[in-house]
């Protein structure tokens, strides 16, 4: 059984059990949700490392993955100054787009762990990991469409809220009370400036970038790649 699919069952089988004793005890506080929802997030990103493991086919893809997450992880730095301003957002579904949706993730999930080295590393690492993880791996997803700068920007706007969506859940799980939707809605209107302002980064930086960074990266691919054709 492949590493990842043991994760997945381990996922499975810690969220059922967490269902499990809220649905006996529900008027015990037994659970930890915030302690519940971060080691959930791990068991996430692990399944899909081992994922990126074992797709990958050579050296060489394992090293552009390393410089595409640096290259992301070192734009990110300069823009902290500006309120949620993520350059690195556009270089994840650049790669995601053109690697497809495991590299993407690997980008995405490295962007969050090395950039926090400089920016500061907490409980929220890990969502910002899932966050750009799926971004990245979602763009992948999404090669089918025919490429052309509005479906970018589209893209580009979704992920701005989508990542402040997932990255508020360390937030109402480890400090709202109660867990409600009623909570839920209210924490993430708090934040809803702060995901504009991600949204229209990402716009920006796709509608001016990623249609030119994605042929780049796609020259990459080509020289990387090994095409075996059989004799005829």
């Amino acid at each position: 059984m492949k590493k990842s699919h043991i994760v997945l069952i381990a996922i499975v089988a810690v969220a059922a059990g967490a269902f499990i004793i809220a649905a006996l005890r529900p008027e015990a506080d037994l659970l930890n949700w915030g302690i519940l929802a971060a080691v959930l997030a791990a068991l996430v990103c692990l399944a899909l490392f081992f994922e990126f493991e074992a797709a990958v086919t050579s050296s060489k893809e394992i090293a552009l993955v390393a410089m595409l997450s640096t290259i992301s992880a070192v734009l990110r730095v300069p823009f902290a100054a500006i309120p949620n301003v993520q350059p690195c957002t556009y270089i994840i579904i650049c790669s995601g787009y053109v690697f497809g949706p495991i590299a993407g993730f690997a980008v995405g999930a490295m962007t969050a762990l090395v950039s926090n080295f400089f920016l500061g590393h907490g409980p929220w690492t890990l969502y910002q990991m899932i966050a750009w993880g799926l971004c990245g791996l979602s763009a992948g997803y999404l090669r089918k469409l025919k490429l052309n700068t509005a479906v970018l920007i589209v893209i580009g706007v979704v992920w701005g809220y989508l990542y402040g969506l997932i990255t508020n859940l360390w937030f109402w799980t480890a400090f709202i009370y109660p867990l409600t939707l009623k909570t839920f809605l209210v924490t993430q209107l708090n934040t809803v400036w702060f995901d504009t302002l991600h949204a229209a980064g990402n716009a920006v930086f796709l509608g001016v970038l990623g249609a030119k960074t994605i042929t780049i990266l796609r020259r990459f691919k080509e020289r990387f790649s090994i095409i075996i054709e059989a004799p005829s």
